[in-house]
């Protein structure tokens, strides 16, 4: 066998599934030229053992000449500089790791462990040890991230993500069955780590140790009861579980909302027992598959399908309480009773029917043409990603605000995602995770017991007292799969972020991969296919994509006209040609691309500030020079002499970056505009928008601000400034800053010099033309009621888009949200 430099500096445990077959074909060539193979021994060593009874002359016409071990040493270094490139096409792929259960000596304390505690994820939580019939923890003295790799692992996760001390899952009860653990992250179970002895430790419950284990399993993991009189207290630990659509009706629809219940032990599905399964039960699995609810189904039908096929039974039955998140966070049942022939005494196999919210509803893939809205009365998300995350946002009084994030734990916010219409709370975020919310905080210390219809009807502690936006609560919740993702893919980019956008279309009777018209391509449309990559949000449109190749056979044009109002669920549900398209530039080099991110800015207007600034100014046509040059001023300015005023409502900006990453210009400096006037750079020639509307939603006056100078003007405590545009600096806003414009700088008015006095609508939008993706347009927007009396002028009323009750905002004509049309 050759050695590799990399062997030996990481012996390897085994022979790879690669190796193997390197080792497999250079045999297999050996053996076509009729060559022997031979053991590379040290330097020194002989190639070929000498038995005392061979005779010298025997051996040498045996010995392979020195040629060949040559061309045996080229041929594998030559396998070895193409290893990371894997098998060529039509090869196996390589066999995945397959759980092997431990073998432990006789003397190796039996031990159980489960997760539990205030969990944020259900994979996740303290690490609880079971052991002489009795529950109890582990200390955080000495442990390692190699100890959270046993304790993973032994629970059937592929592996450790991190862990926590200081029983950041809140405290145990019962003994400490480990302290001081040292181990090496390969033991088999955490009983032979060495430490302390069982038993022994000097620790209180407030140093219980915690782990965040991958979503993973290992494959082919089966679970060992090393504790059946006990085995009701143990979690469920299974490589897999799935609800699999038995009837013909029910195999055609999207999502799936019926079938077997299927769990996967020791690599092979299985079905469970029914004998004592419960609503209860049913409820926890919907919920895992993004369902609300659950319901009746018709029983008869699947009794005779298991008569006509044999299930296979998993082992144990289930028992859980109705709030948990995920199937991993149920009890294990007893031992099923099977009969000798393999079937459940008395029962069949598990079925569950589940009710889909409203903007899942079962259809056909071609049939589902439904966008996604969040329209809800009384609690909403805001700032995800893609659908079924974001922060959570209630409303009170006819105004929304958000809920701080002390004792925010999975069960309030599946109460939160199942009154969406989704299913559980894969996560409960905290700490402003999913950006920062403005306006009140409404809910404090938040506690359901998982069965709410509402959060609003969990208790509560209504003085939030302490609480600052740093503290909003989020969620993640699980959502129905509707194969989204297999009817679109990026190609060509140089990392899965990013490429060509391809989308799988039916053309003459069969499905064929095509790219989209640039043609209006923008923002919105790369939100949505980001979204539907799951792969967060959008960072750049492209119109133009000659350098991504992209898949040659997908060059053509299959979809044309696209236009996303940024909320849909899948590029097929925004408008677009039907059957008849239209691309003047064609696909190929010229088809749509993007590149997505996990991150996004977010900028809020903050509207007091605008409140407490606002006044009116008389100014001569000699010193607004520089900004009529920059179209500041209303038309009549054109044909006005220059000892003449134009009265000015001025007014601060202070526009906050609340998001989850820094807010750049859409340009680069290359391509910043001098203006020689004003003498500084413009990145965005419309960064805001400013027009007074009369009360019947008619603009009278308009002005507009270009971002010349994009720069942190102050921080929240902790923050450093990153963006000065002084000496041809970087322009941006940093998470957590804001830039402020100041009401006596140039263009930071309306002039409304022909306007009569009355009572109007003011309206500031920012990054209206969605030059920049963020995370939250609707927030984008801020109106106020002005009054004009002739002699004086004054806001009151400011507030954010989205921040009021439908009913209220309806009582401000003009624009609901951020939804212009200046693209």
């Amino acid at each position: 066998m050759s050695l590799h430099r990399s062997d030996l500096l990481f012996p390897r445990p085994g022979p790879s599934p690669e190796r193997k077959f390197r080792e497999k074909e250079k045999k297999q060539l050996t053996l076509g030229f009729g060559l022997y193979t031979v053991l590379l021994q040290p330097a020194g060593a002989h190639s070929l053992r000498r038995d005392k009874k061979t005779p010298t002359k025997m051996l040498s016409t045996q010995c392979l000449p020195c040629c060949t071990v040559i061309v045996l040493v080229l041929f594998e270094l030559a396998l070895a500089q193409y290893e990371h490139l894997g098998y060529p096409p039509g090869y196996p792929d390589p066999e995945q790791e397959h759980y092997i259960a431990p073998q432990l000596s006789p003397d190796t304390p039996r031990i159980q462990l489960r997760l539990a505690g205030d969990k944020r994820k259900h994979n996740e939580g303290r690490v609880e040890v079971f052991y002489n019939n009795e529950w109890g923890t582990v200390c955080d003295d000495d442990f390692t991230i190699h100890a959270a790799q046993v304790v993973c692992r032994e629970l059937g996760y592929l592996e450790a993500i991190s862990w926590s001390p200081s029983s950041k899952y809140g405290k145990g009860q019962g003994p400490i069955w480990f302290d001081n653990l040292h181990c090496t992250g390969k033991e088999k179970t955490l009983a032979l780590c060495p430490s302390n002895g069982i038993g022994v430790s000097d620790c209180k419950h407030s140093e219980d140790v915690g782990v965040v284990c991958s979503d993973k399993r290992i494959p082919g993991f089966k679970f060992v009861n090393t504790l059946p009189n006990h085995v009701e207290n143990l979690d469920i630990q299974v490589e897999d579980v799935r609800i699999r659509a038995i009837l013909s009706s029910y195999r055609k629809r999207i999502p799936v909302t019926e079938g077997y219940v299927e769990v996967k032990d020791g690599g092979k599905w299985k079905q469970i027992c029914n004998t004592e399964w419960t609503q209860l039960d049913s409820r926890v699995i919907c919920g895992m598959f993004g369902f609300p609810g659950e319901r009746k189904y018709n029983a008869r039908v699947y009794k005779m399908f298991a008569r006509r096929k044999k299930p296979t039974y998993w082992d144990y039955a289930v028992n859980c309480t109705g709030n948990e998140a995920h199937l991993s966070s149920c009890k294990l049942g007893q031992a099923s009773s099977l009969k000798l022939n393999g079937t459940c005494a008395g029962g069949l196999p598990v079925v569950v029917s589940c009710v889909p919210g409203r903007d899942f509803a079962p259809t056909s893939m071609t049939g589902f043409r439904k966008a996604f809205r969040q329209e809800q009365p009384l609690v909403r998300l805001r700032g995800g990603a893609i659908v079924g995350e974001g922060r959570v946002e209630v409303l009170k009084n006819g105004e929304w605000g958000t809920i701080c994030d002390d004792n925010w734990n999975l069960l309030s916010a599946t109460v939160v995602c199942r009154e969406l219409g989704f299913g559980t709370a894969i996560e409960a975020l905290s700490g402003g995770r999913l950006g920062q919310g403005m306006g009140p905080v409404h809910m404090n210390e938040v506690q359901c017991t998982g069965f709410e219809k509402s959060i609003t009807e969990c208790v509560f502690n209504k003085e939030a007292l302490g609480c600052s936006h740093e503290e909003d609560a989020a969620v993640r919740c699980n959502v129905p799969s509707m194969g989204f993702q297999q009817s679109l893919r990026l190609s060509g980019g140089r990392n899965p972020h990013e490429g060509r956008v391809e989308v799988l279309v039916e053309r003459n009777g069969s499905l064929v991969w095509g790219t989209v018209c640039s043609e209006s391509w923008g923002t919105m449309e790369a939100m949505v296919v980001c979204r539907q990559l799951g792969l967060g949000f959008a960072s750049n449109a492209f119109q133009e994509t000659w350098y991504w190749p992209g898949e040659v056979s997908a060059d053509n044009v299959v979809m044309s006209g696209v236009r996303c109002s940024g909320t849909e669920m899948s590029l097929s549900h925004c408008l677009h040609h039907g059957a008849h398209l239209s691309c003047a530039k064609g696909g190929g080099r010229n088809a749509a691309g993007v590149s997505c991110s996990e991150t996004a800015p977010d900028l809020v207007l903050n509207p007091q500030v605008v409140e407490q600034t606002t006044y009116m100014e008389d100014r001569p046509m000699f010193m607004l020079q520089c900004a009529h040059e920059e179209e500041c001023l209303s038309s009549t300015a054109n044909q006005v002499p220059a000892n003449s005023y134009r009265r000015l409502l001025r007014f601060s900006s202070q526009i906050h970056n609340n998001g989850q990453s820094d807010f750049r210009p859409k340009a680069g400096r290359h391509s910043w505009v001098w203006h020689d006037c004003h003498r500084h750079y413009h990145s965005m020639e419309v960064f805001t928008l400013y027009d007074l509307f009369s009360l019947n939603g008619t603009k009278v006056a308009e002005g507009h601000k270009a971002s010349f100078c994009l720069e942190d003007s102050e921080c929240d405590e902790g923050i450093e400034k990153r963006y000065e545009c002084a000496n041809f600096g970087d322009q941006g806003i940093t998470v957590g800053c804001w830039d402020t414009y100041r009401h006596d700088i140039d263009c930071q008015w309306v002039d409304i010099t022909d306007i009569k006095p009355g009572d109007y609508i003011f309206q500031i939008v920012i990054n209206p033309n969605y030059e920049v993706p963020e995370s939250d347009y609707t927030n984008n927007i801020m109106k106020c009621r002005c009054r004009y009396d002739g002699h004086r002028v004054w806001m009151y009323s400011c507030h954010n888009g989205g921040s009021l009750s439908t009913e209220n905002e309806q009582t401000f004509p003009g624009l609901l949200n951020n939804q212009v049309t200046h693209r």
